[in-house]
């Protein structure tokens, strides 16, 4: 039986504390060596108790939770959950520590009254004991790249991307390989609701060459046009409209736990672009995606998985390549260029 996983939770409110704490209690393969309540508390249990997950609250009186992270990751690299509430500066904040290398982000409950507050992070928190943060790709791979042509040498008329865990970092080194004049892009990131809008404001800053922004309902997309699935209760979808296409959003349940859902957006587009499209599945949890990405490869569409070496979590690329769905695997660094080049389909 493997040793469970030691946590540290570093949360200021000792409710929040005792609740995450609760969470963890029910499962047997974790066990909480420590509770701080600021990042002083913090420094010395890191040191005491060497915990394998740190959960960390964004927002805490005197050193906050992004400082605190830069000196995690640059002194002692350990895998970090953020524990972020859900408020405009929270979301901000949450994508900024992403972007620094934390492993993923959870949601804090507007409320606590009733069920579990924190279901779901424990999985989270299991998951990131079995990442390698010090052993991360660098944000802009150092390996030899592909030649990246300034143009599209192929007709692709829609691409669409599924993400989830690592995806805030390797969207942005995808997208950012991109030039003005690409096709429109959906992409479909398992972030909560709020959370996708800031990332959406994020990559569009930092990537000028595109317009990038959260997918609207009925929006016509047009060239050099990225638009993110925004979180909440609603799936985005693509559908024909006047020679191009539009994005839909569709209110349904959760899909592989997921809304908005990676296979919900690939199956439309299998249907309404077939080989006029090209599919691309990022690092992430779980299979979403991987059987939509499949049905896109049978319309006819180009399809592409990250590899096992440059993904945070190889879980749904991984699932993608082992049921065909992928024609091309590529590793990080070398999607964008992948994406652009006809021959290495």
């Amino acid at each position: 039986m493997e040793k469970p996983v030691k946590v540290l939770i570093v949360d200021d409110s000792r409710t929040m504390r005792a609740l995450i704490r609760r969470s963890f209690d029910q499962q047997p393969e974790i066990v909480v060596c420590g509770e701080a309540a600021n990042p002083i508390e913090a420094r010395d249990l890191i040191i005491q108790d060497q915990p394998d997950v740190i959960t960390l609250d964004v927002e805490m009186p005197g050193m906050n939770g992004l400082q605190f992270l830069e000196k995690i990751m640059r002194l002692r690299p350990i895998p970090v959950v953020m524990v972020s509430s859900l408020t405009a500066r929270g979301a901000d904040t949450a994508i900024t520590a992403l972007q620094m290398g934390a492993f993923d982000c959870f949601p804090k409950p507007a409320s606590v009254v009733g069920g579990d507050a924190f279901a779901g992070l424990a999985r989270l928190v299991i998951q990131a004991a079995h990442s390698h943060p010090d052993a991360r790709p660098p944000r802009r791979s150092a390996e030899p790249v592909l030649h990246r042509p300034k143009t599209w040498g192929d007709s692709i008329g829609l691409v669409a991307i599924g993400a989830s865990t690592g995806g805030v970092e390797a969207l942005g080194e995808v997208l950012s390989g991109f030039p003005e004049q690409s096709p429109p892009v959906i992409v479909c990131q398992h972030m909560p609701a709020l959370f996708t809008a800031s990332f959406a404001s994020s990559l569009d800053r930092k990537i000028p060459a595109l317009s990038i922004c959260e997918a609207r309902d009925g929006e016509v997309l047009t060239p050099g046009a990225v638009r993110i699935a925004p979180g909440g209760d609603r799936h985005t979808v693509v559908e024909r409209r006047d020679g191009g296409y539009a994005t839909r959003l569709v209110k349904s349940p959760p899909v592989n736990g997921h809304c908005p859902s990676v296979d919900i957006l690939f199956d439309s587009v299998a249907r309404q672009a077939g080989k006029d499209a090209l599919g691309i599945i990022l690092t992430g949890m779980g299979r979403d995606g991987a059987e939509g990405l499949l049905a896109m490869r049978h319309a006819g569409a180009r399809t592409i998985a990250q590899d096992k070496a440059s993904a945070v979590v190889y879980g749904m690329p991984r699932v993608a390549a082992e049921i065909g769905a992928a024609a091309r695997i590529v590793s990080l660094g070398q999607i964008s260029a992948a994406a652009m080049t006809s021959q290495m389909y």
